[in-house]
């Protein structure tokens, strides 16, 4: 027993604190299976590797943002059709990523944009790479605040490091001059260093309105188009479906003497 304590405190001052912990349970289950000396050690690090691979995982997932963990393996495509299956898969093996390439999910609201991006990024994250997930409205507010405080040097660190940087949600609301230009900043800063997975409800002949200026739409595009994915979904929305599902959907109130509205989405 001494010999086993002084063997947890020299593990613990190594900073292999799972070793320290699982140690008698490996001496053990060497003993039962008489296993060799390097049978034992292997299994006294493996356990420690695959702890710290968990907390890895786990921080990645945290400093990642993500505002859910939706999987590829959960996304619908027998509801989407327009939606190529194996496309999506292959994009789900990073090759796309490893070679600094761009994913964009162009459509209407609610046709999954956001699903298989962040089905991607979770993919990316459990093969140990690092993402970043933000809104179009979120980043340029945090952007724009920065370089208002001086600290936007500072801020470009969050958005250039990670391996896959995801901006969901381009084309709600149209952007001020100084914003298009961080915007187109960052897309600069990326180009042929880091993907990016970009989710529009915009053609890009509509960005040069989103950015307000034409010339600037031009030249952003002109970074995120030259090593790209796009995928354009047609469809309906999954809100919608899931609304009429659960029979949420009404028809407008027809004129009074008329009758009562008739719900619709049920069999």
């Amino acid at each position: 027993m001494v010999e086993t304590e002084h063997a947890i405190d020299l593990l613990e001052q190594l900073g292999l604190p799972s070793s320290a912990v699982s140690l008698e349970s490996c001496l053990n289950d060497a003993s039962r299976q008489d296993s060799t000396y390097l049978g034992f050690l292997t299994s006294l690090l493996e356990s420690e590797q695959q702890v710290r691979q968990q907390r890895s995982l786990e921080t990645r997932l945290k400093l990642s943002r993500l505002p859910q963990k939706k999987r590829i393996d959960g996304f619908d495509f027998d509801f989407q059709p327009s939606i190529d299956e194996r496309q999506i898969r292959e994009f789900s093996t990073l090759a796309f990523a490893s070679r600094g390439e761009n994913l964009i999910f162009l459509g209407p609201p609610g046709v999954g944009k956001s699903h298989l991006g962040i089905g991607i990024c979770m993919e990316a994250i459990h093969k140990g790479m690092t993402v970043y997930f933000t809104s179009m409205d979120r980043l340029m507010a945090d952007l724009s605040k920065a370089d208002r405080e001086g600290r936007l040097e500072r801020r470009w660190k969050v958005y250039r490091r990670p391996d896959i940087l995801m901006v969901d949600e381009i084309g709600y609301s149209r952007l001020r001059p100084e914003a298009g230009n961080l915007f187109f900043q960052l897309v600069c800063m990326r180009y042929e260093q880091g993907s990016m997975i970009l989710t529009s409800n915009k053609g890009f002949g509509d960005w040069g309105d989103l950015l307000g200026d034409t010339a600037l739409a031009t030249a952003v595009l002109d970074r995120l188009l030259h090593h790209v994915h796009v995928v354009n979904i047609r469809g309906d929305s999954y809100r919608m479906k899931e609304r009429k599902k659960a029979g949420g959907l009404f028809t407008p109130a027809p004129p009074l003497g008329s009758g009562n509205a008739v719900q619709t989405g049920q069999k």
